[in-house]
């Protein structure tokens, strides 16, 4: 599993959130997802069936039941036309096609996911941006391609490899790109990246010059922005040079292969992190340095008069938030904004130029609760914008009109819906309507439209046009599930609230039930994937994880699923997330246990035919769930357990701790599996990619071994060559091991004699 730092194993940054129209939760019933349909309500087969009647091969096929997710939301600089990359078919591959919210003329690009082959589909396209004159710019397989208004396309940059994360100027004339900058002796792409800019109007053989990076491909730019008046660009740099390397060796393909990588542990060397700016012009580039170079950088910004520039950053351990902002022509620097926290363990934080660049708006739980602040000048004390017991996940400011859009779970937790407010604060005004579920927005420049990519429990995502102005006006524009998807019967999906058996804390979890429910059974249950951040209303539960399939064929076997909102989770709060601190396999195994005695309880669930799984973070939950808890589960699946924290991300020690201390080992080897898995009573299956270079493999042997030595019994399902995400590297492997899920909890669980 990733953290929102994109590394390590702990819980996730997922945000989330929960509807107006289920705020009267009774915890004895579930508020079920048909209650609360939009854009039209789910189809079901009807109630005389627990759920689909598909198998694990007919829920996931080369072309998706469920459609293909319309992702890479790209506005034209005059927000006339929104780029999007879908397959209407159900296909994997993802072709670009535009939208005109005028015309509500919808119009596919390319055409290269037609005929295209399993080896094309994993290059893909992944991003495409809109260049003027009907001209598109694209990135596949790491080249850069350009569509022309006829259609046709070009290779450019072929000099070029792993091009990403591509820009064009406010003033639409250049385009910014990062590109990989060497290869090792096997021609394998090192990432690096190294920052270019080309004209949008060169022919394909006139090449982009080269306006900041390092040859070394361990020191690489990975983000950065254009100024306002597209003269300079503000930028990002990571320094991975004195962090280790090393050898990931396994057996795959009939031999022995290597999959070497830079990763750190706990106490080693990280990546150094500095911002700089160039100016295009003269070619000059300004650093602006830091205290300690280690420390995290969370965000940027250059102002809109070019004049100064912030840096929001933490210290390693996530406890001290601070903004510094440059004066650009000096590089003096002055601490803007600052606060400590010792329990602080998410850096959900974020930071934006407020309108005429007066001040900072600033996101920060400092009351408790993720919320909008405004700070004019440095040391001043914030005025708070919105306030309540509810969070925000992320904001954008529309300069013009001095209002900031953001999402929150302000309706309900597992919602994500849009909003509005005033700078100067005031009425919050829902934009997305009063439906339940979840929204991820992409504005256009001037905000008057928003390209929304929204999904409920009953309905796969889709995109929608929104109207600012009119919120009530919206348009559908794909349809992606295939025909019959419509014919099959899914899992009612609700949501419960429980106190924790430990110490009373208000939780929340999402409830998957069989369509024909029958209030007089008890059934068996399977808790998971168990993960942080894992309730949330959206088709599957989870993006990360195509685990949709499996969830719903639980269910139409006769399972209840229960998800959990568990301690370090996003939504709920500082009491909620800051109790996970010190405490990987305690405070939120406990919350798992205390979903399963409330579903005991109100009489939905079987106690003795109880099962759990989950991967990565929600591995390390299971192992010690049933280390810790024996008898509660008859039985649990880990993929790719987390077992041993000290070879963890080091941005895991916002939760961990620190490597060092009067109380280590000891606190380690507490949130580490490994040392408490001699408590494994109940069957246990481990699956495992050879190759995760996130959680190690050789993590899990030594697991097996301890549990050999100790004659515990156990299941191992190695699967060669798999990466940490084992469920997305390939459709045989998923369904491979999904199978085996399904038999082993049917075995342990659902016929458990």
């Amino acid at each position: 599993m990733t953290s929102q730092a994109g590394v390590g194993f702990m819980t996730g940054s997922g945000v989330f959130r929960l509807a107006t129209a289920v705020a009267a939760l009774c915890v004895s019933s579930p508020v079920m997802a048909q209650d609360r349909p939009w854009p039209h309500a789910p189809i079901h087969g009807g109630a005389d069936v627990a759920g689909t009647s598909l198998s694990i091969d007919d829920l996931y096929q080369p072309k998706s039941l469920i459609g293909t997710s319309p992702e890479g939301y790209s506005w034209s600089r005059d927000g006339s036309t929104v780029l999007f990359l879908w397959n209407d078919e159900g296909a994997s591959f993802r072709d670009v096609w535009s939208y005109s919210p005028r015309t509500g003329k919808k119009v596919r690009l390319t055409f290269l996911g037609r005929d295209s082959k399993p080896e094309a589909e994993q290059k893909g396209i992944a991003q495409a941006v809109a260049l003027g004159n009907g001209r598109v710019a694209f990135t596949m397989g790491g080249a850069l391609h350009i569509v022309s208004a006829d259609g046709a396309i070009a290779k450019v940059e072929t000099d070029k490899q792993a091009i990403r994360k591509l820009i064009v100027s406010p003033d639409g004339r250049r385009l910014a790109f990062i590109a990989g900058n060497t290869a090792d002796s096997r021609n394998r792409v090192t990432l690096g990246g190294v920052l270019w800019v080309r004209d949008v109007a060169a022919t394909a053989d006139k090449a982009a010059t080269r306006v900041a990076g390092n040859d070394d491909p361990k020191i690489y730019i990975d983000d950065y922005h254009w100024s306002a008046d597209g003269k300079a660009i503000a930028f990002q740099q990571s320094d991975d040079s004195a962090m280790p390397e090393r050898d990931i060796y396994y057996y795959a393909k009939g031999g022995l292969q290597n999959n070497r990588v830079i990763r750190a542990f706990p106490g080693e060397e990280t990546s150094k992190a500095s911002v700089g700016l160039v100016d295009l012009a003269s070619g000059k580039t300004q650093m602006f340095e830091r205290p300690d170079p280690k420390h995290h950088i969370w965000g940027f910004g250059l102002s809109s008069d070019g004049k100064r520039m912030f840096v929001s950053g933490s210290d390693m351990q996530a406890k001290e938030h601070t903004i510094y902002v440059y004066d650009v022509a000096s590089g003096a620097r002055e601490t803007f904004y600052q606060l400590r926290e010792p329990k602080h363990l998410r850096p959900d934080w974020q930071v934006a130029w407020a309108p005429g660049d007066d001040g900072l708006i600033i996101l920060t739980d400092r009351d408790g609760w993720l919320h909008l602040y405004h700070q004019r000048a440095a040391g001043e004390k914030p005025r708070q914008i919105t306030s309540g017991e509810w969070e925000i996940a992320e904001f954008d400011v529309d300069q013009a009109r001095g209002q900031i859009y953001f999402i929150a779970n302000k309706s309900y937790l597992s919602d994500r819906q849009i909003y509005r407010v005033p700078v100067a604060g005031g009425a919050v005004q829902q934009v997305s309507g009063q439906a339940a579920g979840t929204h991820e927005p992409v504005y256009s420049p001037d905000f008057r439209h928003i390209a929304d990519w929204y999904s409920n429990d009953a309905t796969p995502a889709e995109l929608y046009l929104i109207d600012t102005a009119k919120p009530a006006k919206v348009a559908q524009v794909t349809k992606s599930p295939q025909p019959g998807f419509y014919k099959q019967t899914w899992a009612n999906i609700g949501y419960v609230e429980f106190p924790s058996h430990v110490d009373g804390m208000n939780l929340v979890a999402r409830l998957s039930l069989p369509a024909n429910y029958d209030p007089a059974r008890k059934y068996p249950v399977i808790v998971g994937s168990v993960y942080s951040d894992a309730v949330r209303n959206q088709w599957g539960g989870r993006r990360a994880h195509p685990t949709w399939g499996l969830d719903q064929y639980f269910v139409a076997q006769g399972y209840i699923v229960l998800n959990v909102n568990v301690r370090g989770s996003w939504g709920q709060g500082r009491d909620h997330n800051q109790t996970q601190l010190h405490s990987y396999g305690e405070t939120d195994i406990n919350d798992l246990e205390s979903g399963v005695r409330f579903l005991v309880e109100k009489g939905y669930a079987d106690p003795r035919r109880v099962g759990l799984w989950g991967s990565s973070y929600g591995g390390l939950m299971t192992i010690m769930s049933l280390s810790k808890k024996p008898g509660v589960y008859a039985a649990g699946i880990a993929g790719a357990p987390a077992t041993n924290v000290w070879h963890a991300y080091p941005a895991q020690m916002w939760i961990m701790g620190p490597h060092e201390g009067p109380d280590m080992p000891a606190r380690y080897e507490a949130q580490s599996a490994l040392y408490q898995a001699k408590g494994i009573e109940d069957p246990l299956m481990i699956i495992h990619g050879t190759r995760d270079p996130v959680v190690l493999y050789s993590d899990t042997i030594a697991l097996a071994e301890g549990m050999i030595d100790r004659e515990q019994m156990f299941e191992l399902v190695t699967l060669p060559g798999g990466n940490h995400a084992w469920a997305s590297d390939n459709l045989r492997q998923a369904r491979f091991a999904f199978k085996k899920m399904a038999e082993f909890f049917d075995r342990n669980v659902k016929n458990r004699k």
